[in-house]
């Protein structure tokens, strides 16, 4: 099946061009993973330092994470531990709960995976009313080691690469209405807050999700692009610009 699915990635793209960005290496700095939203950058390099992007230059906070993401649910990560933090008051506080991925990007939920790939999301509701204990965690069916949120649906991918989108979710549903698998495979993927949907996979390449609408949540094709020469790590979009990690860390800032 993983074959099959490769093979039909590729025939997918093959017929439609490979995208060359326009993209600028202006930011110095490596790192390993980056997340746009909500008009903020973010991202974690391999010490699990976490740096919160301020006039074209990364600064370093003080908690160490793992994953960060930032979004319309506000500024959250997880640590080494699984530990889960979200900005309130201006500092990081714990939050009940262990995930080893967490994502900002939705309606004001958040979303996340755990060390098991077990699936969790928290209601716009629950979110706002945030303390550090009795987080009311609503648990999807389904297992997943990646997942990011958008405006209207949820994607993610499998420990086998494997694609799934997650329709109908909304402020006060979370949980949607069941995934759907996408034909393709990618490593990870991230939904942008204005519904956009891009991935890497394995190989290291990057696509797009064309075609997404909030009528056709799950879009029409991939289609191939290249930001870095070297092959991509991972991706994040928001207002207009890509963010991309390449595989050396290095860090590009794409017009799309």
């Amino acid at each position: 099946m993983k074959v099959y699915q490769s093979i039909l990635l590729l025939v997918s793209c093959q017929f439609l061009p490979t995208l060359a960005l326009n993209c600028e290496s202006v930011i110095s700095g490596r790192l390993k993973q980056i997340d746009a939203g909500s008009g903020s950058v973010v991202g974690v390099n391999d010490q699990n330092e976490a740096f919160v992007l301020n006039d074209n230059v990364f600064t370093k906070i003080g908690t160490s994470l793992k994953h960060f993401s930032v979004g319309p649910a506000g500024q959250l990560g997880v640590n080494a531990a699984d530990q889960i933090f979200k900005l309130l008051g201006g500092s990081f506080v714990q939050i009940q709960g262990l995930l080893k991925q967490v994502d900002a990007g939705g309606d004001q939920i958040i979303a996340g995976v755990n060390a098991n790939d077990d699936i969790f999301c928290l209601n716009t509701d629950a979110n706002n009313k945030m303390s550090s204990s009795s987080i009311p965690w609503v648990s999807i069916n389904g297992k997943l080691k990646y997942y990011s949120c958008g405006p209207y649906s949820c994607w993610g991918v499998n420990s086998a690469d494997q694609i799934y989108i997650l329709k109908d979710v909304s402020s006060n549903a979370c949980s949607g209405s069941g995934f759907v698998n996408i034909g393709g495979l990618l490593s990870m993927i991230e939904v942008a807050t204005d519904g956009s949907v891009f991935g890497v996979n394995r190989q290291g390449n990057l696509y797009q999700r064309t075609g997404v609408t909030s009528s056709n949540p799950a879009g029409t094709d991939w289609i191939p692009m290249v930001a870095c020469p070297n092959g991509h790590k991972h991706v994040s979009f928001d207002l207009g610009f890509l963010w991309v990690v390449c595989v050396d860390g290095s860090i590009r800032k794409c017009t799309l």
